[in-house]
């Protein structure tokens, strides 16, 4: 038996589903009995529940990609604000192989990266490289910072809503795991970008959020957006959760078919967090 609709809202300890359900993110089980272990909103896919939260942390995986900012330059690697409570260490050995060069006339401080997770260590010791396609340095552009669970509803389904995004504003445009978006384009595109993808984050948990974008780029860029001939990118086309699914570690984040939900949500105001809380408290 389940006990909750899919996107409700729901709290820590609240009760979700009985034993004929799988227990999934943001849950766990108690006497036969799965509940929520954070407030956010349910998901549901087949026998599994999960909840995702309304607030989170990036908490690395191994093969993620993510988009990091040189903050150290040690003796033998750099160290990386990679938008978690972990540092990302990049050794010299992942980019000189044992060639023996000056760090520093290589990578300095203040650069960004696009790098791969490659192991994560039991004191959460985050190892990263530039091995693969499309990683390295980027050069330009402004970064956006967003909610990590947010990263595949801006992505959307098979890369339409970060598509969308590209295709309008003539931006380009990397998606890291972490929730750091790396955008470049004439100035005034990236702000467009920016606004929209800001918009996207602040309004994740809500049904029709493809046509408002597209309406958003129309009246930002002065461009008439065709009718897309798609099903509009509805939550009810939510996917798999960063992470969850092994076969997406070898596509660039723009390439995931994903979906997702909320952190700052504007749309969801707090005293309703509150009465939910309250609600449960007095059980």
């Amino acid at each position: 038996m389940i006990f909750v609709n899919d996107k409700d809202l729901v709290v820590p300890g609240e009760i979700l589903a009985d034993e004929d359900f799988h227990p999934g993110r943001g849950t766990f089980k108690e006497e036969n009995k799965i509940c929520s272990s954070v407030v956010g909103l349910v998901a549901i896919r087949n026998k599994k529940i999960s909840v995702i939260p309304l607030q989170s942390k990036y908490i690395p995986k191994r093969g993620d990609v993510v988009i990091g900012e040189i903050n150290d330059i040690r003796f033998s690697m750099w160290g990386l604000d990679i938008n978690s409570p972990y540092s990302g260490l990049l050794p010299a050995s992942e980019v000189f192989g044992k060639e023996k060069r000056e760090l520093e006339k290589v990578f300095k401080v203040g650069d960004v990266l696009f790098l791969r997770v490659i192991d994560v260590d039991e004191v959460k010791k985050v190892k990263l490289g530039l091995k693969g396609r499309g990683l390295g340095k980027f050069r330009g552009g402004i970064l956006i910072h967003i909610t990590p669970t947010k990263v595949p509803r801006l992505i959307g389904k098979k890369g339409s809503m970060i598509n969308m995004i590209k295709d309008k504003t003539h931006c380009d445009i990397v998606v890291g795991q972490n929730g750091v978006v790396w955008v470049k384009g004439q100035t005034d595109m990236e702000r467009i970008a920016e606004k929209v993808i800001k918009m996207i984050q602040n309004q994740a948990h809500t049904s029709g959020l493809t046509d408002r974008v597209r309406e958003m780029l129309a009246e930002l860029t002065g461009e008439e957006i065709e009718e897309s001939e798609e099903v509009s990118e509805d939550l009810d086309e939510a996917e798999e959760l960063p992470g969850e699914t092994e076969e997406n570690n070898d596509q660039s984040p723009d390439e995931k078919d994903e979906d997702s939900s909320s952190q700052e949500d504007k749309n969801l105001p707090q005293e309703i967090i509150e009465s939910k809380l309250n609600l449960n408290l007095k059980r």
